[in-house]
């Protein structure tokens, strides 16, 4: 459930499984706003549902995690802007306290309908097609690979933004050109790579694999740069996992920091029908702990 903040100047806008947007009284709608506040729940989804309970916690991590990931991509634009400013001699917060810590004040920009998907290892969905086409979403790879294997170069395999209600679905980057341009789909495949590999290296330096992620990226309304928006490497947008880990082998190596846990565990527990069981303590805090435990191995000095 979204919170009320209409005492603070905010009007709920739009749901999203986790986040929840926010735009200022009196604007009429999304289009019309300048910035949004975007907060995010400590709701969890997993096969298209929304589970039940949350993740204690979890809307306060990713919020960190992401605006963490913002502060080091700095030659990034992004759409994050100030969420205090200064009154007289003193600084007031413009973020409600009510969502302080899982929130950000962010630019409203014009999204392109594309998710930036950024692929480092084979693993997931991409293990599956691998095993039947030796493929991952259409592009091609080497024979012989295991699931977890390192690819030889990392491969951008982006999906379409479905309407609400529907899925999103793989596409050949030719489908991003016939949707965005030429320029556009180059300029988004180039600057995903980019990050990435930014983002890999400052992982590896903390002993943590970024074995793959998404991006989304929209214009600025007013200068038409391309802007990083929504989360950014967070655990709910990336398969992390821990180098030690996974040299070793074993069971283990593939152990992701994210909500691999509570997938596992419905897959052993619901068959798909009807709504699913709650999640039982033991798994809502093996989740929490290895959200927490990537901040703690991705922030620490």
């Amino acid at each position: 459930m979204s919170a009320d903040l209409t005492a603070d100047g905010w009007t709920h806008a739009y749901s999203g499984k986790v986040r929840d947007l926010y735009i200022e009284t009196g604007i009429a709608d999304l289009a019309g706003a300048e910035r949004v506040l975007m907060v995010a729940s400590d709701r969890v989804s997993a096969f298209d549902h929304v589970l039940s309970p949350g993740i204690p916690g979890k809307g306060e991590l990713l919020t960190t995690l992401s605006l963490w990931w913002f502060d080091r991509l700095a030659g990034v634009p992004n759409h994050l802007v100030a969420d205090h400013e200064l009154r007289g001699d003193s600084v007031h917060e413009k973020i409600p306290d009510a969502v302080a810590g899982r929130a950000m004040l962010a630019r409203t920009l014009d999204m392109y309908p594309i998710e930036c998907v950024v692929r480092g290892y084979l693993a997931g969905s991409g293990w599956l097609e691998y095993r039947e086409h030796q493929t991952v979403c259409g592009v091609a790879l080497p024979a012989g690979l295991t699931n977890g294997d390192r690819l030889p170069e990392p491969i951008y395999t982006p999906a379409w933004k479905a309407p609400l209600g529907a899925h999103d679905e793989n596409i050949p980057f030719e489908r991003t050109v016939e949707l965005v341009g030429s320029k556009i789909a180059t300029a988004l495949r180039d600057l995903s790579l980019e990050v990435f590999s930014q983002a890999s290296a400052i992982a590896d330096d903390r002993g943590v694999i970024l074995a793959d992620t998404k991006f989304e990226f929209g214009a600025n309304r007013d200068t038409g740069v391309m802007t990083l928006a929504d989360e950014v490497l967070t655990s709910d947008s990336s398969r992390y996992w821990d180098f030690e880990a996974y040299s070793a082998g074993g069971e283990n190596r593939l152990a992701s920091f994210d909500k691999q846990i509570v997938r596992d565990w419905l897959s052993a527990n619901w068959d798909a029908t009807g709504e699913p069981p709650a999640l039982p303590p033991q798994i809502v805090e093996q989740t929490a702990a290895r959200y927490r435990e990537l901040i703690e191995r991705l922030t620490r000095s």
